[in-house]
């Protein structure tokens, strides 16, 4: 039947990440913005990205941390359960199969709400395709 859209092909695409539970705690602060990003939660503050939860097979399981590899050292000398994306070399990651997975997440959102200027980075603006003929 052309036309019918499958609701559970639909309801997927708009699927919250199990992890998003973890954003609540910017919801009070009146910057934050979220979006879905490649099938993850990602939370804005300030208008810059800070982190996207995913829970899909490693190593999107977790929570990416937004910043720059300059401010790596710093940021896993604070918590030290962070580590390099193996993917997304720029970022940090933990893992929720790691130990530290609970006590990590807090730390990182306190972080953010606290404007620790370590993480957050500047979304690109998006540029506009020319139609080609």
């Amino acid at each position: 039947m052309a036309g019918i859209l499958n609701p559970l092909a639909a309801r997927s695409r708009t699927r919250q990440s199990a992890l998003a539970w973890i954003l609540e705690a910017f919801e009070r602060d009146a910057t934050y913005m979220h979006k879905r990003m490649f099938g993850c939660d990602a939370a804005y503050i300030d208008g810059n990205l800070c982190v996207v939860v995913a829970d899909r097979d490693e190593p999107w399981n977790g929570v990416l941390v937004c910043t720059s590899q300059d401010r790596h050292a710093a940021l896993i000398a604070d918590v030290p359960a962070l580590q390099p994306h193996p993917v997304l070399g720029k970022w940090l990651y933990v893992s929720q199969h790691d130990a530290g997975f609970e006590a990590a997440t807090a730390s990182i959102t306190s972080l953010i709400l606290e404007r620790d200027p370590r993480i957050g980075v500047e979304p690109k603006p998006r540029t506009r395709r020319s139609k080609t003929r």
